[in-house]
């Protein structure tokens, strides 16, 4: 483990040439403007989860150069004394705005906005981008397997297949976000709060001299929530047989009602079903079965259109490495600089690749909801000096297919970023785990059924203000003067 690694060195080694190069031009005080947007939903998906937040807070409250790391970037032999003797008392001194960790958000909008000098901008990149890409890509996947779980609880078991220590740990944090009920990861419960727990391996039946006593051994040394692994040798044989006769034994008499069984390889669909005819043949009607072995959304929607009999969901290396859209793509771009005079000045970067245009300015974004409903409808990127009138109607269109329009009256608006760091001190108030997961829970129902479909969702709508397509649109006809 390296946990004496300083985390400000945690960045691309053009961050630190470009730094040296900003304090050589004199622009290293320059209040410049970037946005952290991705392109792209995970998935094919209708809508990610922004999460990762609490990580960037910590990181930026610890911004620091030491001996070690400046003595480290003199030995490179590419940096100016002046500049390393600036980085001797390094610290953040600018402000951030970011949605808040569970919302979900959608391509091309800012899920944070980083204001600083320069060098301080384009240092905090790298981790930035890292703690929110990981963490938004794990909580958007576990949303994916909660929602297709249809309310059955979803336990994160993917520790030993993760990316790394950080990548167990700080995934089952994203995917209690998401929406799981609990995790295998027990550091997770101990440094978040989110809940841990398990039951045995096959090892442990393997150890004892019969599957009935290693049942019998685990329900009398945790009476109160055992959970059997019946497929050892063989499920419908021997596993559920000896595990009813374990519960019934010992279990049963004690008046005990919460036990379960785990199936963990096989046709999970076909041994379900059964086990549960074995089991409410035995009076077992409060046993409940729970499945794990390479679950995702997709099988999980399968198994429960085949009528397979679940009530839990153990689900590992397909969420905690989001293995089927295993990268998230937030991006990080400046979108205006600060004249002399204290203008906002926007600032663009073009791309023959459309996609890759990004748009300009210091922006507010503005979640717009329907007023009888209560559903999302849109949200609307204005530059931060518009305010949106709830008393006049509304016409958005999408910025990725401009012809479709839709004209809203009866609504009311929520701007989206709030205010994070402020002059480098922290004015948010982090909410407790649970709570981000409940928000992101609340949030993610106020989306229509459309945008949450797995196949072809409807495209919510992105829109640009009129100002701000008109700033944008300029600054792309004078780029293509040049």
């Amino acid at each position: 483990m390296m946990n004496d690694v300083n985390y400000t060195m945690l960045c691309d080694f053009y961050e630190l040439t470009m730094g040296n190069g900003y304090f050589l031009s004199g622009l290293h005080q320059k209040y410049t403007y970037f946005d952290v947007f991705f392109r792209e939903v995970p998935d094919g998906g209708g809508f990610a989860i922004a999460a990762g937040l609490e990580q960037v807070i910590e990181y930026i409250q610890n911004l620091r150069f030491d001996k070690k790391d400046i003595d480290f970037l003199r030995g490179k032999g590419c940096f100016d004394e002046r500049f390393l003797r600036w980085l001797k008392y390094f610290k953040f001194t600018g402000d951030i705005w970011a949605v808040p960790e569970g919302t979900p958000v959608f391509p091309g909008e800012p899920i944070m906005t980083v204001r600083a000098p320069a060098v301080e901008a384009q240092l905090i990149e790298t981790y930035v981008l890292l703690a929110l890409n990981h963490q938004s890509l794990i909580a958007t996947k576990a949303n994916r397997v909660v929602r297709a779980a249809q309310g059955r609880p979803v336990l994160e078991f993917g520790s030993r297949r993760a990316q790394g220590a950080d990548g167990a740990i700080i995934g089952a944090r994203a995917a209690y976000i998401g929406g799981c009920a609990g995790t295998a990861c027990t550091v997770s419960d101990q440094l978040f709060g989110v809940p841990a727990g398990g039951t045995m391996a096959h090892s442990w039946v393997q150890m004892f001299d019969s599957e009935y006593e290693a049942f019998k051994t685990y329900c009398e040394l945790y009476p109160n929530n055992a959970t059997l692994l019946v497929d050892t040798y063989n499920t419908l044989k021997s596993g559920v047989p000896n595990a009813i006769r374990a519960f019934k034994e010992v279990l049963v008499p004690k008046g005990i009602t919460k036990f379960a069984i785990r199936l963990d390889s096989g046709d999970i669909s076909y041994l379900s079903k059964q086990a549960r005819k074995m089991l409410d043949e035995a009076g077992l009607q409060c046993c409940k079965i729970t499945v794990s072995n390479a679950l995702d959304e997709r099988i999980i929607t399968d198994l429960l259109m085949q009528g397979a009999c679940i009530d839990t969901f153990g689900v590992g290396e397909r969420l905690i490495t989001a293995k089927s859209a295993p990268v998230f793509g937030c991006v990080y771009k400046l979108a205006a600089v600060e004249d002399e005079n204290g203008r906002i000045i926007p600032k663009i970067k073009v791309s023959e690749n459309t996609a890759k245009i990004t748009t300009p300015h210091f922006k507010k974004v503005y979640r717009i909801f329907d007023r009888e409903t209560g559903k999302a409808l849109a949200d609307q990127l204005c530059v931060y000096d518009e305010v949106i009138d709830e008393t006049k109607p509304l016409v958005i269109f999408d910025q990725f297919a401009v012809w479709k329009t839709k004209k809203l009256t009866n609504f009311s608006v929520k701007e989206l970023l709030v205010p994070i760091f402020e002059g480098g001190k922290l004015v948010y108030k982090k909410p407790a785990l649970s709570e981000i997961r409940d928000y992101c829970a609340q949030q993610v129902e106020l989306l229509w059924d459309e945008v949450k479909r797995f196949e072809n969702p409807h495209n919510y709508y992105v829109d640009l203000s009129e100002k701000l397509w008109v700033i944008k649109r300029e600054l792309l006809n004078s780029k293509n003067e040049e």
